[in-house]
């Protein structure tokens, strides 16, 4: 259960190796956090990664999850589930993929989205019954301002994240009342890993940036996360921009 604070004593991480879960991992460790759970894909960098946390003092434990396999997702998330409630689940794998080169490849857009659409509806779906059924505990998502509008540069990525975005907003409504919490988290650009190489963009935040609003988010209860927070404001102002315009931003 949580403690006095909100913050979460277990832990379920799916994408075990992103940059934001693990500070986000990192952050609840530091308060009341003992249990970890990090899913992905087998790899050095998972195991590297739940050596990193143990040595911070959790009981962690690595778990096979691919989300391009949702035939095994009850099964996998079913055991974790079958060990003792779990507190909250951070839903943070997808991908970024490459815009040019997948306009030129359906097949690798499809990947795209079915990484970061698919795989998270049927993860989601059985992480929030098992939620349900236990009767606590927070679902958060990461989400991106990506998802916001369609952009030239990115909206086959985008695309994937609306989309995600949409279904958590409507599972935390089919939720609500059940003791289950659920928070979308759409941060700007992160500076982390998956966009290594990347020109930076105004309001760049930090993996850590994004963990610390997940932390808030969490003890508050909210239901949407900006990060930063001014990206709020900037992107209800985008929605409203001319789509003629719009066109000719540099965005």
């Amino acid at each position: 259960m949580k403690d006095a604070f909100g913050t979460p004593q277990s832990l379920l991480v799916l994408g075990g190796t992103s940059d934001i879960a693990l500070a986000t991992a990192r952050r609840l460790i530091a308060r009341r956090t003992r249990t970890v759970w990090l899913a992905g894909r087998p790899s050095p960098d998972l195991d590297e990664a739940a050596e990193h946390l143990r040595g911070l003092g959790a009981d962690v434990r690595a778990v096979a999850f691919d989300a391009l396999a949702p035939e095994s997702h009850e099964t996998v998330l079913g055991k974790v589930f079958a060990e003792g409630d779990i507190d909250m689940v951070l839903l943070a794998f997808g991908v970024l993929g490459d815009q040019a080169n997948d306009e030129r490849d359906p097949l690798a857009a499809v990947r795209v989205a079915q990484t970061n659409y698919a795989g998270a509806v049927s993860s989601g779906l059985v992480c929030a019954q098992a939620l349900q059924a236990q009767g606590h505990g927070s679902l958060v998502v990461l989400s991106s301002v990506a998802g916001e509008r369609a952009r030239r540069s990115d909206f086959i990525y985008g695309s994937s994240k609306a989309g995600l975005d949409t279904f958590t907003q409507g599972l935390g409504d089919a939720l609500h009342g059940t003791g289950v919490h659920v928070m979308v988290v759409r941060p700007g650009f992160v500076r982390s890993r998956m966009t290594a190489g990347l020109p930076e963009v105004p309001l760049a935040t930090t993996p850590e940036a994004v963990a610390y609003a997940i932390e808030l988010g969490l003890r508050r209860r909210s239901e949407t996360v900006w990060v930063p927070g001014a990206m709020r404001l900037v992107m209800s102002a985008l929605r409203h921009v001319p789509r003629p315009l719009f066109r000719r931003l540099p965005l």
